[in-house]
């Protein structure tokens, strides 16, 4: 007996993924239009007659006539079955696997009733917005420079006070199939089912599919009621998975890798009244992990557009840090500003269309908007504002899950800091370039060049063979820094016995020049070894001691965090090929303590 899929089921699969992202993992694509071309993987080729359609949703093959949607591509180029094609690309969608027990096909059963019901609703109260009765309702659509147009092809719809629908749908339906949907709930004193909705006008929020599974309602008069409410969650609608308008929106893919992401749902409806048809809301909830995954689905350039109050920039970087460590660099979040006071509704009623795509032009990446944020509150010229400041951004960064990005944006972080150090910003404000003194050149490159003139040594092992050779031959400098020399780790080969012998002699109170005929007697090989690998012997004698005591601070400084990075980056390959609560422990705590 062949099980057949839902074909809601089956229509969100392919809603949710790309022609050209599946089949591009087989066949190497070039854009050509707003098509696809290849080589073809049913014949061989040398000039492409392959063409795929992410518009239309399915691929050509010229040459042998092949012609399908993604399920008949891995049908025919894995020689695998229909089901099996399914679970794959469900996967790849993010979607559970569908599993046809008598649980399921009662969940099936249960939401066609739910997705009928919710259609007659909407019918219902789209009608009733314009019953002449109702004209205030449509005034204050109107008001808001919504067009007959618009208002119809979202399906607004207006609830009257004390309507009556309640018993029409019980002529359909069973009570507790109506309870179900969230659209009435139980006056306590009455006994009797009160319309949700009540004196709202309503927007219906509506699956990848196009039906509406939700509302979103909102009052008309000034009232003590909240402005806006959201259906509850149900078995069918969970807030923190739906997008409002995403439905409408994703036709706009073929054309644009960017979305609007705006707060409310009249900031869509008026946005997408004046033309800009790629614009989404998160439903009546803080954008979450579920909701960009999907969005990322379909554009890979979203861009936040809240309103330009302090609520809204504070909601807008609660989702930064939400959502940062998920970017990557095929899926990006970018944030737009509004003007303070204006939200996306108001600003483009007040300056058009162009002007608003203007502003969006000027938006910003996501570690940008979350640096400008930060650095804004931080005294430049606070040291330990500076500290703080510098562990929040390293923390933010360790978060981000995509590896190789991660490093590449804590190195920007990183060189953006230095920009705000006090004397950095001294130097650049007071002290022009072409006045800087030939020996001050000198000093600024004295660290860099340590570090590059050894090549082919990692730069763990530079710093250790010098702070060994300060060891060796300033102990009195390294005198000063015991207990931080006895908690490092050095990782050269005899490099810690050596570390540790140095430390016993000056304990015991050896001269520094006897602690350096020591080493040269017992250890010679060790010890030439030490000063070819260094670049320290140059630079340092000329030094005055509280010179060459802040270099080894630095080299000591550097190596630490060397080896906090290289602890952190074990564990975390360690749990990522298997996840043990102690192994995430020590991770958490290495990163709670960096720095």
């Amino acid at each position: 007996m062949i099980m057949k899929y839902p074909k809601e089921y089956l229509d969100e699969i392919k809603l949710r993924l790309k022609v050209s992202q599946v089949i591009g993992k087989t066949v190497q694509l070039k854009k050509r239009g707003k098509e696809f071309v290849g080589l073809s993987p049913f014949k061989n080729e040398k000039s492409p007659s392959f063409t795929v359609s992410d518009e239309k949703e399915f691929y050509h093959c010229f040459s042998t006539g092949e012609h399908g949607n993604i399920f008949d591509f891995l049908m025919k180029t894995k020689s695998i079955g229909f089901g099996e094609a399914v679970k794959i690309l469900a996967g790849e969608a993010g979607m559970q696997p569908y599993r046809f027990s008598n649980f399921d096909k009662e969940k099936e059963k249960k939401f066609i009733k739910y997705k009928n019901i919710y259609k007659d609703y909407l019918n219902f109260f789209h009608q009733e917005l314009f019953n002449v009765k109702n004209q205030e309702a449509l005034d204050y659509l109107k008001k808001r420079k919504l067009e007959t147009k618009i208002i119809k092809d979202f399906m607004l719809g207006y609830v009257p006070w004390k309507n009556n629908f309640y018993q029409e749908l019980l002529k359909k339906y069973s009570e507790e199939e109506i309870n179900s949907t969230g659209l009435y709930y139980k006056n306590d004193k009455t006994g009797k089912y009160v319309d949700r909705f009540n004196s709202r006008i309503v927007f219906p929020i509506n699956n990848l599919i196009g039906d509406p599974v939700a509302f979103g309602g909102r009052i008309i008069k000034e009232s003590k009621l909240a402005k806006y409410i959201n259906s509850p969650e149900t078995e069918f609608y969970k807030k923190g998975r739906m997008i409002f308008n995403l439905d409408k929106a994703k036709s706009m893919r073929p054309m644009t890798n960017e979305v609007i992401i705006v707060e409310g749902y009249m900031d869509v409806v008026s946005l997408y009244s004046k033309g800009i048809k790629n614009v989404i809301s998160n439903s009546g909830t803080a954008l979450t992990e579920s909701q960009i995954e999907l969005i990322w689905k379909f554009f890979s350039d979203p861009i936040l557009c809240l309103d330009g109050d302090e609520s809204g920039q504070k909601a807008a970087l609660r989702i930064a840090q939400r959502l940062f460590p998920l970017i990557n660099e095929n899926n990006k979040i970018y944030f737009s500003i509004l003007t303070k006071g204006d939200d996306p509704d108001d600003y483009i009623n007040k300056n058009g269309k162009e002007k608003f795509i203007s502003l969006l032009s000027e938006k910003k990446i996501i570690q940008s908007y979350i640096w400008d944020l930060y650095s804004a509150q931080v005294n430049a010229s606070d040291p330990y504002a500076i500290s703080k400041f510098e562990k929040e951004i390293k923390k933010l960064c360790y978060l981000i899950k995509d590896e190789t990005l991660r490093k590449y944006i804590l190195e920007d972080f990183l060189e953006k800091l230095k920009q705000l150090t006090p004397i950095q910003n001294i130097k650049k404000k007071y002290t022009p370039y072409n006045k800087y003194k030939k020996d001050d050149y000198k000093i600024l490159k004295e660290t860099g060049k340590i570090f590059r003139d050894k090549e082919h040594l990692s730069k763990e092992y530079i710093k250790e063979y010098s702070i060994l050779f300060i060891m060796i031959h300033y102990s009195n400098i390294a005198e000063k820094k015991i207990q931080d020399l006895k908690n490092l780790n050095i990782t050269l080969e005899n490099g810690e016995n050596l570390k540790n012998e140095i430390l016993t002699y000056i304990v015991d109170g050896f001269e520094a020049k006897k602690i350096e005929t020591i080493i040269k007697k017992n250890h010679s090989d060790f010890y030439l070894e030490i000063n070819k690998n260094t670049s320290l012997i140059e630079i340092i004698e000329k030094k005055k001691n509280e010179e060459k005591l802040e270099l080894l601070n630095e080299l000591i400084f550097d190596l630490k965090e060397m080896n906090h990075l290289e602890k952190i980056k074990f564990l975390e390959q360690k749990i990522a090929k298997n996840l043990d609560e102690a192994s995430f422990s020590e991770l958490i705590k290495l990163k709670s303590q960096l720095n």
